[in-house]
This record gives structure tokens, C-alpha cells and sequence, in this order.
């Protein structure tokens, strides 16, 4: 009896060691898969939810997420639509725990840049968001760290005569472009 007893002792030592040695590997693996998580993962698992982009400046970006790439997002705001490096992201509210799959392999090579360049090739009228400044007009080249915006009143579409002055904007200072 006593030997019976030692060996069941023995058993459930074993048992909780196992059970101790699982939780630790779980919970390495957690910690190991959240480490892999990007914020445009967790932006495009939106879907429907309201966001608010908190940007370095203080101003807030608030909309339900159109897509999101490694370098940006897209928000549909009341008033149109708005291109958002994630650079100029301090904060989000209203993210779900959720996470998208991550992005495909077009997705994930669709940089910052690529996305400027889809606007000024279809000759959108822009608003453009910089530090104290918010500047109308249309892309008209990108470049490798900036674009010449041609500044135009906003509603105008670009023309020759229209154009006020080309102004060369640092990608690195862009907040937000805005539709118009």
C-alpha cells in the first residue's frame, strides 16, 4: 500500500511537470506569434468598426479601413477617402484583438510610394496634410524620397494656368493625403 502510494505520488508530480512544461511552451508560442503581428494586419481585421488614427500631430484620422499595406492605410472618412502613411501613425482606437491573414505577396510590395504614384498617374485631385500645413492640389511625379505637388485651388482641375507654383514634399512629411 505504501508503495502504491509512493508511485501515485510520483505520478501526479509528473503529471503537473508536463502540465507546467506545456503552459510554458504555450505561452512562448503566444508571445512568439504575437511578436509577428503587424499593425496593417490588425488594421485590415477592422472590416466594418470605426477606427481613429491618432497621427504624430495630434490631428485624428477617422473612418472604417479600406485596405492596408505594410506602409499605409486606407480610410473611408465622412467626406472621401484618406491615404495615411502608417510612419505618421502614433496611436489607433478602436482596433479589434483580431488579426487579418497576412497580406498577400502583391499587397505587401504595394509600398508608400507605389500608392502616391497610383494617385498622381490618375490625376487626382489631393489634399495634402503636412506638419502645420494642408496643401491643394495634384500629384505630379514621386519621386524617390518626394513628390511635386502642383498646388491648384481645391475643386480645379489641374491645368496649366490654374497651377499656382510645383512644390516638392518630403514623403517622410506626409501625414495624410485626402481626396478632394
Amino acid at each position: 500500500m505504501r508503495w502504491q502510494r509512493l508511485f501515485e505520488d510520483l505520478e501526479a508530480q509528473l503529471e503537473q511537470e508536463a502540465a507546467a512544461e506545456l503552459r510554458a511552451e504555450v505561452a512562448d508560442r503566444t508571445r512568439a506569434e504575437q511578436a509577428d503581428v503587424w499593425l496593417a494586419d490588425r488594421l485590415r481585421a477592422a472590416g466594418p468598426l470605426e477606427v481613429a488614427l491618432h497621427l504624430r500631430d495630434g490631428a485624428v484620422v477617422a473612418g472604417r479601413v479600406d485596405d492596408a499595406a505594410p506602409e499605409w492605410v486606407v480610410v473611408a472618412e465622412a467626406r472621401g477617402q484618406a491615404l495615411v502613411p502608417l510612419a505618421s501613425v502614433a496611436s489607433v482606437a478602436g482596433l479589434p484583438r483580431r488579426v487579418a491573414p497576412p497580406a498577400g505577396a502583391v499587397l505587401r510590395r504595394t509600398s508608400l510610394r507605389t500608392a502616391l504614384r497610383a494617385l498622381a498617374r490618375d490625376r487626382a485631385a489631393v489634399r495634402v496634410a503636412v506638419a502645420g500645413a494642408e496643401l491643394a492640389g495634384t500629384i505630379d511625379r514621386v519621386a524617390g524620397d518626394h513628390v511635386d505637388l502642383a498646388l491648384h485651388a481645391p475643386g480645379e482641375p489641374r491645368r496649366a494656368g490654374a497651377v499656382l507654383e510645383v512644390r516638392a514634399v518630403a514623403i517622410g512629411a506626409l501625414l495624410v493625403v485626402r481626396s478632394a
